[in-house]
């Protein structure tokens, strides 16, 4: 605090001197003044200690006991200046009871302890004889709010203590926070952030990943964030990304996601600003696809992924052209892949890299191009497909420092403990999800970037917890790309590996994954927010679809019929043949007995479903054999039903179409 604290140390010191001052003029109740008086003394050597070491305070308490004791100084010279003989009438009118004095010699006494606690919860460990902090108790001032005397406890041992005490301490307060939001809000008030940013930046890697866990459970609170970002919060955590210890980065990466979840907008913005996507995609592929800086440039052979993709491409392509696409989102002519392509792709990718094996890295006099064995992804998936400018940053030459330093941090990288790569792994899937939510800037990044095949990838085989947080970053980057046409056809267009590896692994779980799976729901909604997407031959994406209507979940079936109806709505090109899929799937008795016996939650949606195919496919047989048209006349007189925004105007326009071609006669009620 420095010169602050002597400003506010000034007026305390003066009132107790004049309270010594007048206890010595005092001729009434002397005992009483002469016991203010020593309580005085001792206060005021302590108040000028403090300000000998005003450089040392922690400011909020400071303020807080200062102003305290400065209030009882002024009540306790009123009270001797009472003492003065004044004569008979002054002193009739001028009695003070025996309890206020005891009451006034509490209250110095408590400001004693007040100050005292101050100077040694304020003194840094080891200047004086005391070994560390230890238990200092709780002062006075907190007998009525222990936990505030607490924090600032543990804030004043982040910003003096040595480093296993600051450790130990961002340790507790993050405790604290973990317990009680109202406990954050005084972690941030009392002025915690900045401490703990500083043992973030300069820390040993215990009192690092203490201090990034404190962070992040402080940004579940909005306006903590606030003032957090104020703080530099966003800069700090980019740069441990960037270079630091990897135990202490996924812990980084944890907090990144919750102060995005901490309902403030802001942060997505100023971790892009910060490169944050950019760090986590990094992380995310370390030891998962190749990097494509890693290869060599050798004539005539691949240059990177991205020339290995190209050349697989095009000699798949001369062999298998199916049509085009007649959809908005497919209607440039590009080849598309068929579903072995991707074999191709990592054959071709792998033959080339085995030509001339060799024990070095990069190219040789031989004009071979090898990979070192420390640099062999456990997992084979193509470089992401670049976009036609692509080839300007392949280009760009690396500088030798450059080089050396990621070559440095690689290495380090490499030496963590496997539970250690996959925790990273795990947070950075789970950032990548919250930063990506509604964001469409911050999608197109992550999609121009390798996250697509890192997702591919850890869909298959990451552990249980990188899966979940890999699926709801492809649900949320999905969701985005549903509303911008520009996102969806830039990132998942059907001709891109990336996208196709993508879409394989969702529809595999789908197929495959048990009915209480975790990773069925954000799929299923992956899926249906790509719907545009996908072609009318590519009927094997919507059967697993309709499978899971008779799952038995009401919330799986709910969501399923959500995702079939984006791909039967009139929105979609291609609805009535996406229609067709489904009732020749079964999906329509299927639906009619959601909308008979299912949930309110399955209900409605399978009441959707079931209007669109039947406003695409009227005259479908199918639907007047499941008795579809009775199903909605029967809905539409149901009050839940109607109650919904627009379902009474949707079941009158099927029941309308159907009419046309179903006869009234071959109707009837059966449940």
């Amino acid at each position: 605090m420095g010169d602050l604290a002597k400003q506010i140390l000034t007026r305390p010191i003066q009132l107790a001197d004049q309270v010594v001052k007048a206890g010595d003029e005092s001729t009434i109740n002397k005992q009483e003044c002469a016991e203010i008086k020593s309580k005085t003394e001792k206060l005021a050597a302590l108040l000028r200690q403090a300000a000998r070491a005003s450089s040392d305070l922690y400011e909020r308490p400071t303020r807080r006991i200062i102003d305290d004791t400065e209030n009882v100084l002024e009540k306790a010279l009123t009270m001797v200046h009472r003492c003065r003989d004044d004569g008979y009438i002054m002193r009739l009118f001028n009695i003070i009871p025996a309890a206020a004095f005891r009451k006034m010699i509490s209250q110095l006494e408590n400001s004693v302890g007040d100050v005292s606690w101050l100077l040694r919860v304020s003194t840094p460990a080891g200047n004086d004889d005391d070994e560390g902090f230890g238990y200092l108790g709780l002062p006075p001032i907190a007998a009525n709010e222990p936990i505030l005397c607490l924090i600032w406890e543990q804030i004043a041992v982040l910003m003096t203590g040595s480093p296993e005490d600051k450790s130990d301490a961002a340790a507790s307060l993050a405790s604290l926070a973990r317990d009680n939001d109202r406990y954050v809000k005084l972690i941030v008030e009392e002025g915690g952030v900045n401490p703990l940013l500083k043992l973030l930046k300069e820390g040993k890697i215990d009192g690092q990943e203490n201090a990034a866990r404190t962070i992040g459970l402080l940004g579940r609170d909005p306006e903590s964030v606030e003032q957090m970002i104020q703080a530099g919060v966003c800069s700090v955590l980019a740069s441990i990304l960037k270079e630091g210890s990897m135990r202490v980065q996924a812990v980084v990466a944890w907090a990144v996601s919750e102060l995005v979840d901490g309902n403030h907008a802001k942060c997505q913005e100023l971790f892009a600003q910060n490169n944050v996507i950019r760090l986590l995609v990094s992380h995310l592929a370390f030891e998962t696809v190749q990097e494509h800086s890693k290869y060599a440039v050798v004539a005539g052979r691949a240059t990177s992924m991205h020339h290995a993709v190209v050349m697989a491409s095009k000699i798949t392509s001369k062999e298998n052209l199916p049509a085009l696409h007649e959809e908005e989102d497919n209607l440039i002519g590009v080849e598309n892949p068929l579903p072995n392509q991707m074999h191709s792709i990592v054959a071709t990718t792998m033959a080339m890299k085995a030509v001339g094996s060799g024990t070095g890295s990069g190219s040789n006099a031989s004009g071979r191009f090898d990979i070192g064995d420390d640099e062999k992804p456990p997992v084979k998936l193509p470089e992401k497909s670049y976009s036609l400018n692509s080839h300007k940053n392949l280009s760009k030459p690396y500088s030798t420092a450059h080089q050396s330093r990621n070559a440095s941090v690689s290495r380090g990288r490499e030496l963590e403990d496997p539970v250690t790569k996959t925790y990273m792994k795990a947070m950075a899937a789970r950032a990548l999800w919250k930063l990506a939510v509604g964001n469409a800037t911050i999608c197109r990044v992550i999609t121009e970037s390798r996250a697509l095949l890192c997702f591919a990838v850890l869909l298959e085989k990451g552990d249980a917890e990188t899966k979940y947080n890999t699926a709801m970053a492809i649900m949320e980057i999905t969701a985005v790309a549903e509303e911008n046409s520009d996102l969806r056809r830039s990132a998942f267009r059907r001709t891109s590996p990336a996208c196709k590896a993508v879409v394989d692994q969702l529809f595999r779980i789908v197929e495959n994954a048990d009915a209480g799976s975790d990773l069925l729901i954000p799929c299923v909604r992956s899926i249906g927010n790509l719907a545009r997407t996908f072609k009318s031959a590519e009927t094997h994406m919507i059967v697993p679809l309709v499978k899971l209507l008779d799952d038995g979940e009401p919330d799986l079936a709910a969501e399923v019929a959500i995702a079939l109806a984006k791909f039967a709505t009139e929105d979609n090109f291609l609805g009535k043949e996406h229609s067709g899929t489904i009732i020749d799937a079964g999906g329509s008795k299927l639906l009619v007995q959601l909308a008979y016996f299912g949930e309110n939650g399955a209900q409605i949606p399978a009441l959707v479903l079931l209007s669109y195919v039947s406003m695409n496919i009227p005259d479908s047989e199918q639907l007047a054999k499941d008795e579809v048209l009775t199903v909605l006349e029967w809905a539409s007189k149901q009050a839940n039903v109607t109650q919904e925004e627009d379902m009474e105007a949707l079941l009158y326009e099927a029941k309308s179409r159907l009419e046309l071609y179903q006869s009234r006669g071959s109707r009837g009620f059966h449940v």
